[in-house]
């Protein structure tokens, strides 16, 4: 019930993963569309109090909670309560039942490692690094690689072994990344990030306010 994580921009997603496989990570979920509907109520209680309620689509159905977190030196530990349901639509009508409301829409492709036990490794690794994840990100906007684990030292020896820059972690969610690209772009609805509505439109660096992790 926990969620440690910490997030980067990256210019080149194939180096990435091209780096994965010769660290021997474990492939855990191939490539998937992820769409991703956010919840809250009438008066914005939820995004008020920095908390997240999410239904996703990609292999089935998921329904998360996200409580508001901290963020120390780039990495962001919260809680988060996450289980699968058996039908998206009788859990979107559930939620609206209950009063909440979707407010935005977002789709990403992503592609999931592991980093395996250290006994089935070579000496790369250490224990504490067994259970960390590697999510490959693909959004309309740009390539981003999120790294989630026990610790932030271990989510941190995973970035330094994948060639990141530390100093250019993302404290702020793919949301927020969006409301300041609609800022730029006034004609983007700012309540759907689609590949469909991003179409043909150059974003750059810039325009997101951050750095890239593998310049």
């Amino acid at each position: 019930m926990k969620e440690i994580e910490a997030k980067f921009f990256v210019l080149d997603l194939e180096k990435i993963r091209m780096r994965l496989q010769e660290l021997e990570a474990r492939l855990i979920q191939e490539r998937v569309l992820e769409m991703n509907t956010r919840f809250d109520l009438p008066d914005s209680g939820l995004s008020s109090k920095v908390q997240v309620l999410r239904l996703r689509q990609d292999t089935e159905a998921r329904l998360t909670y996200k409580g508001a977190g901290t963020n120390e030196q780039g990495v962001l530990n919260r809680t988060e309560i996450e289980f699968t349901v058996e039908d998206f639509e009788k859990a979107k009508n559930f939620l609206e039942a209950l009063g909440y409301q979707s407010f935005f829409y977002y789709e990403k492709y992503r592609t999931t490692y592991d980093i395996p036990q250290a006994s089935e490794v070579s000496p790369l690794f250490g224990a504490s690094e067994a259970s960390t994840h590697i999510m490959l990100d693909e959004l309309p906007y740009g390539n981003f690689v999120e790294i989630e684990g026990e610790s932030s030292e271990a989510i941190r020896a995973v970035a330094e072994k994948l060639n990141l820059q530390w100093d250019t972690a993302i404290p702020i969610s793919y949301h927020l990344l969006f409301k300041r690209l609609c800022l730029i772009h006034p004609d983007l609805d700012p309540a759907t990030l689609s590949f469909a509505a991003l179409n043909g439109l150059n974003i750059t660096v810039a325009e997101l306010s951050i750095h890239a992790a593998d310049e």
